[in-house]
């Protein structure tokens, strides 16, 4: 009988690694094209380099929208690759619930991120981090609705720490806008706060800038 000491050879993690390596080697040109994301280690690998780059925790609600609003993957196969790459090591769930990425998922993340297709990482990355801005601004930052006799009056408060920047009320007929008009708050308050100074105060350069980076982020 033999007898195996657990070394690097023998870990699943780095078993794993070996498997997600020879995958990506099949994602190298065939015939002197790419062959299409979507295989299982795909996503794997794509989990492991969101969670390396943000580098920060993230639940899995997250997760699976980022894959899924990005038409990147369903929400079963984001669901399967991430309880996955969990069994493996690759990622570890942290005490309130939400992922983080291990060394051995690092690792993953560093040496093949080049067998992602770039505009897959793109468009992952972008995802994430528009996810995590709308959580800090929604820390930061928050909105009151009040039912009246006219409807609603949604009242926005832009955070400067231990007092309020801004103040804004406005009235609106229903509660379906009152929360079209907190989503879009909570997506870009130092945004709307730039803007209304820049119009009181008749700054045209300031307008500009907002305008200028509105249009660059979308």
């Amino acid at each position: 009988m033999l007898f195996f000491s657990k070394n690097r050879y023998t870990d699943n993690s780095y078993i794993r690694r070996k498997d997600l390596c020879h995958e990506a080697g099949r994602f190298q040109r065939r015939g002197g094209a790419r062959r299409p994301f979507g295989t299982k280690n795909d996503i794997r690998i794509l989990l492991c380099y969101i969670l390396a780059s943000v580098n920060a925790p993230l639940a899995r609600q997250d997760l699976t929208r980022i894959i899924q609003e990005k038409g990147l993957a369903n929400y079963f196969e984001a669901e399967d690759a991430l309880a996955s790459l969990v069994a493996q090591g690759n990622v570890a769930q942290e005490p309130d619930g939400c992922y983080t990425v291990t060394a051995a998922g690092r690792e993953i993340a560093h040496s093949l991120d080049a067998a992602l297709p770039l505009s897959v990482r793109d468009k992952a990355l972008k995802a994430a981090f528009t996810l995590l801005a709308h959580a800090r601004a929604q820390r930061e930052n928050r909105v009151d609705l009040r039912e009246t006799e006219q409807g609603l009056q949604v009242t926005c408060h832009v955070s400067g720490g231990d007092t309020d920047l801004m103040t804004l009320s406005l009235y609106v007929p229903d509660k379906a806008q009152a929360e079209m008009v907190r989503e879009c708050f909570f997506q870009d308050p130092e945004g709307l706060y730039q803007l209304v100074m820049a119009t009181l105060t008749g700054d045209t350069a300031l307008a500009r800038e907002y305008f200028q980076e509105r249009e660059h982020r979308s």
